[in-house]
C-alpha cells in the first residue's frame, strides 16, 4: 500500500454543544485524487478547517501527520510551509482590484520599494495560460461573472506550487467546458506528483476524478473505498443514510410573457441581451441554461429590476406591461429571485435566520405603524420547519450554517413575499444531494400550488429533469427551446454553442 503523505488519524473536533468530527480517520497519498464526500454538515468543512491551520492544533483530539511527521498547524500559513492549498467554496477574492493583483495578492513581484506591474501582469498571464484559462490579467475583478472568479481563485492557489491541494466545490459555479478545463488540470497536476483532496457534491466528477472516495455522515468516517469498487448509488446511501429515489419528481400539473426583449450592460453599454421572448404559465417549470457569460443571470436580474437598460421589448405580468421597477416594487407585484450568490446577495450573514427569512416581507408584517413581532415569528418560524432548516433555532447566525441550510433561508425569504413566479439561479450550487432532492420537491410544491418557476442551472440533468421547457441561451441570444420530451444533454450543449441541434 502507498504511503500516505498527508494523515487525519482518530480526529474528534467539539463546540459548545456540538460534537462536529467524531474520531475522524483519513488519509492522502502522493499523486492521488481523493474525494471526501457527504451532505451539508457532515463535518466537511469543520475537517478542511482543521487540515488548513484554521483550527489550530490543541482546539481538537487526535492527530496530523505530513510525511510521517507529526504536524503541529497553528495557523494557515504553517499549513502553506507543509505545502497545503485550500480553495473554499465560498471565495477569497478582492473585487477592487484585477485578475493579476488577486492572484499575487501578498506577492507581488516588486522593484525596490515598488510594484513591479508589467511583472505583475506578465506573470499572471502566463500562469492563466498555463492552466488553459482564458480571462485577461488586467480585468477588474468585479466585472467577471461567479464562474470566472472561481477560475481565477483556483490559478491562484495553484501558482503556489502546492504539494496537496484541497478544494471544496471547486466547479460548482462553473459551466460544462470549465468543468472540463479543470478536471483536465488536475488530472496533469497528479501526473505531476501533486496530490488532491476534493470535495464535491457531483458525482459524475466524483467518479470521473478521483482514485479513492470517503464518506463522512454525522461527523463520522462512514467508509473509504477505491472508486472502482463502488456505485454512486452506494455513494448516496452512505451519505444519507438512506435510498434516495426519484430525485426529479414530477408535477400533476402564461403568466410571465416576455417579448422582443433587448437590455444593454449600464457599464459598458453594450447589448448583452438580445431580442429574448419567451412566456411562462402557473404551475411550469422553465429551465434557462447556457455556457458561462451567456447572459442566464443577466437575464433574471433585469426582470427583477436589479440590472441592465431595457433598449427594446416589454414584459408582461397577468396581461398586464410590467415597466423597469427597482427590486422592492418588483417584489410587490409577485415577482421574487433567489440569486446564485447566497453570501453576497441573499444574505445578511451576520444576523439570525429569523431576521434573514423576514427581511423581504416586513412591509407584509406592520400593523398600525409598527412591526408585528408576533406574527413575524408565526410566519419564521412556519418557514424554518417546512423548510427543515438543520440550527437550534431561528436565533442562530446565518453565516454559521452549512451551504445547504442557508440556501433553504434565502428561499424561505423570498417564498414569504408570496410571489407567484420565482427565479432561481443555481438554487442548488454548492449543497449535498440531499439538501438538493429537498429542492427538488419545493420545486414540486411550488408548481403544484400554482406558482410558475423560471430556473437557471449550469447542471444538464437536473435542467432536463425539473424542467417542462428549457430554453438554451447563447451569447445573450436564445439558442434553442426544448420540452422534456426532446431535451438530452448533446441537444442543449449544441444550442449553448450556437450549433444547430441534431
Amino acid at each position: 500500500m502507498p504511503d500516505a503523505i498527508l494523515t487525519a488519524r482518530g480526529i474528534t473536533k467539539k463546540f459548545p454543544g456540538v460534537i462536529a468530527l467524531k474520531d475522524v480517520s483519513f488519509d492522502l497519498r502522493a499523486g492521488e485524487i481523493h474525494a471526501l464526500c457527504g451532505e451539508n454538515g457532515a463535518g466537511k468543512s469543520t475537517l478542511i478547517k482543521l487540515l488548513s491551520g484554521l483550527h489550530p492544533h490543541g482546539s481538537y483530539e487526535g492527530e496530523l501527520i505530513v510525511d510521517d511527521q507529526p504536524a503541529h498547524f497553528h495557523g494557515i500559513a504553517d499549513a502553506e510551509r507543509a505545502g497545503l492549498a485550500v480553495i473554499y467554496q465560498e471565495l477569497a477574492l478582492i473585487d477592487e482590484m484585477s485578475v493579476a493583483e488577486n492572484i499575487f495578492l501578498g506577492t507581488a513581484p516588486r522593484r525596490g520599494p515598488f510594484i513591479d506591474w508589467s511583472k505583475l501582469h506578465r506573470d499572471a498571464g502566463a500562469l492563466l495560460q498555463r492552466f488553459g484559462v482564458a480571462i485577461d490579467p488586467a480585468a477588474p475583478l468585479r466585472r467577471l461573472g461567479v464562474g470566472e472568479k472561481q477560475l481565477v481563485e483556483i490559478v491562484k492557489a495553484l501558482g503556489k506550487d502546492s504539494r496537496i491541494l484541497i478544494l471544496d466545490e471547486p466547479t460548482a459555479a462553473l459551466a460544462e467546458h470549465e468543468v472540463q478545463t479543470l478536471l483536465t488540470i488536475l488530472r496533469d497536476l497528479r501526473t505531476r506528483g501533486l496530490s488532491c483532496v476534493y470535495i464535491s457534491h457531483r458525482l459524475d466528477e466524483v467518479f470521473a476524478l478521483a482514485d479513492r472516495i470517503t464518506i463522512l455522515r454525522d461527523g463520522a468516517t462512514i467508509w473509504t473505498k477505491a472508486t472502482v469498487e463502488t456505485s454512486k448509488a452506494d455513494v448516496i446511501s452512505a451519505m444519507v443514510g438512506r435510498e434516495i429515489t426519484d430525485l426529479f419528481p414530477r408535477r400533476t400539473s402564461g403568466i410571465l410573457r416576455v417579448n422582443h426583449l433587448s437590455v444593454t450592460d449600464p457599464h459598458t453599454r453594450q447589448f448583452r441581451l438580445h431580442d429574448i421572448s419567451f412566456t411562462i404559465a402557473r404551475g411550469e417549470v422553465l429551465g434557462l441554461g447556457g455556457l458561462m457569460g451567456a447572459g442566464r443571470t443577466e437575464l433574471l436580474m433585469h426582470l427583477f429590476g436589479a440590472w441592465g437598460e431595457r433598449r427594446g421589448g416589454e414584459v408582461e405580468l397577468n396581461g398586464t406591461s410590467l415597466p423597469l421597477l427597482k427590486p422592492h416594487q418588483i417584489l410587490k407585484r409577485g415577482l421574487a429571485l433567489v440569486s446564485e450568490d447566497r453570501r453576497r446577495y441573499g444574505l445578511v450573514l451576520p444576523e439570525s435566520i429569523g431576521f434573514n427569512l423576514s427581511l423581504s416581507s416586513l412591509r407584509q408584517l406592520v400593523r398600525g405603524g409598527l412591526l408585528d413581532q408576533g406574527r413575524e415569528f408565526r410566519k419564521n418560524d412556519h418557514a424554518f420547519r417546512s423548510l427543515h432548516v438543520k440550527a437550534p433555532g431561528l436565533e442562530s447566525t446565518v453565516g454559521k450554517l452549512s451551504g445547504g441550510n442557508q440556501q433553504k433561508v434565502v428561499l424561505g425569504k423570498a417564498l414569504m413575499t408570496e410571489p407567484s413566479v420565482i427565479f432561481l439561479d443555481e438554487p442548488t450550487r454548492g449543497i449535498d444531494v440531499g439538501a438538493k432532492q429537498e429542492i427538488y420537491e419545493l420545486v414540486r410544491q411550488l408548481t403544484d400550488a400554482g406558482k410558475a418557476v423560471v430556473l437557471v442551472s449550469s447542471e444538464l440533468p437536473e435542467l432536463i429533469g425539473l424542467s417542462d421547457r428549457i430554453l438554451m441561451l447563447h451569447e445573450g441570444r436564445i439558442g434553442g427551446e426544448f420540452t422534456r420530451a426532446e431535451a438530452t444533454q448533446e441537444r442543449l450543449l449544441a444550442a449553448a454553442m450556437g450549433q444547430p441541434a441534431a
